[in-house]
C-alpha cells in the first residue's frame, strides 16, 4: 500500500498484460497507488498502452517507489508516462528509491517508453530497472537521465539496469552522476560535460541470427552488439530535446518502434 512515513512515500504500481485470445490484449492487473497512477489510453492492434499519470510531485527525498510490468506469453504491451519525472529535494535528506522490474515471456512484446528523469539540484536518486525476457520475447526499453533544470547543477543520480534473456545477463550497468558521485564521471572519459544522457535496449530473436553491428550514430550516440539477440544504444547530448533526437534516430537505424 501506498503512505507516507517520516522517511518519505512509499508507493507501488503494477501491471499485467495477457493475450486474451481474440487477438489483442487485456490488462487483467492494472494498479497504481499515490502519486504512482495508471491509465489504460487506446491500443494499436494487438497492443495495449499504458499511461503513467504522476499525481504527486516526486521523488522527494526518503521517497520509495516501485513498478512492476509483466507481459505474459504472446501478449504485447506499451508504457509511456504523461511528463517528466523529477527527482527533488524532500523535508527528509535521505535517499529517493525508484526500482523498476519487467518481465517478458516467450513470445511477449514491451515497450517501456517513459519521459526524462530530472534530477533537480539538491536530489539524491537511485534508479534500479531489472529486466527478464525470455528467449522468444521482445524488448524496447528506452532510458533518458537529465542532469538538472535549465540553469542549474544536478542532484545526485544512481541509476543500474540489468537485463537478462533467457536467464543470461547480457547487461549489468551502473551511471552516478552529481554531488558525491565518483570523480571523473563528468570528464572526457564520463559525459565530457554533456546534461542528458540515455540508451535503448532493444531485444529481438532475429538478432541472433543476424547480429546488429557496432557503430556511430550522428553526434554523440553508438549503437553497441551485446550478448545474444540483443542491441545497446546509448547517447549523450547537452539537453533532453537534443537527446531525443539521437534515440529515435537510433530506433529508426534498428528498425524498431
Amino acid at each position: 500500500m501506498d503512505g507516507v512515513t517520516v522517511s518519505g512515500v512509499r508507493a507501488s504500481a503494477r501491471i499485467v498484460a495477457r493475450a486474451d485470445g481474440r487477438g489483442g490484449t487485456s490488462l487483467p492487473v492494472l494498479e497504481g497507488e499515490g502519486p504512482l497512477a495508471l491509465r489504460r489510453t487506446r491500443g494499436s492492434g494487438a497492443e495495449a498502452r499504458v499511461m503513467l499519470v504522476g499525481a504527486m510531485s516526486g521523488p522527494l527525498g526518503g521517497d520509495r517507489f516501485a513498478v512492476e510490468a509483466r507481459v505474459e506469453e504472446g501478449a504485447r504491451l506499451r508504457v509511456g508516462s504523461a511528463a517528466a519525472t523529477i527527482a527533488l529535494p524532500g523535508q527528509s535528506k535521505g535517499e529517493a528509491h525508484y526500482d523498476v522490474r519487467l518481465d517478458v515471456s516467450e513470445g511477449g512484446e514491451l515497450a517501456w517508453l517513459p519521459e526524462q528523469l530530472i534530477s533537480a539540484h539538491g536530489s539524491d536518486l537511485s534508479v534500479t530497472t531489472h529486466v527478464d525476457v525470455a528467449a522468444t520475447g521482445r524488448l524496447l526499453l528506452r532510458e533518458e537521465q537529465v542532469l538538472g533544470r535549465v540553469g542549474e547543477e544536478p542532484g545526485r543520480l544512481g541509476s543500474r539496469i540489468r537485463v537478462s534473456v533467457a536467464g543470461r545477463v547480457v547487461l549489468d550497468q551502473e551511471l552516478c552522476c552529481g554531488p558525491g558521485a565518483p570523480g571523473g564521471w563528468d570528464g572526457p572519459a564520463g559525459l565530457g560535460g554533456m546534461r542528458a544522457v540515455g540508451q535503448l535496449v532493444v531485444v529481438r530473436p532475429e538478432f541472433a541470427e543476424e547480429p546488429v553491428a557496432g557503430r556511430v550514430l550522428g553526434e554523440g550516440a553508438a549503437v553497441m552488439p551485446l550478448a545474444g539477440p540483443a542491441v545497446l544504444v546509448t547517447a549523450v547530448a547537452v539537453d533532453a530535446l537534443r537527446l531525443r533526437r539521437l534515440l529515435d534516430e537510433a530506433q529508426d537505424a534498428l528498425g524498431v518502434n
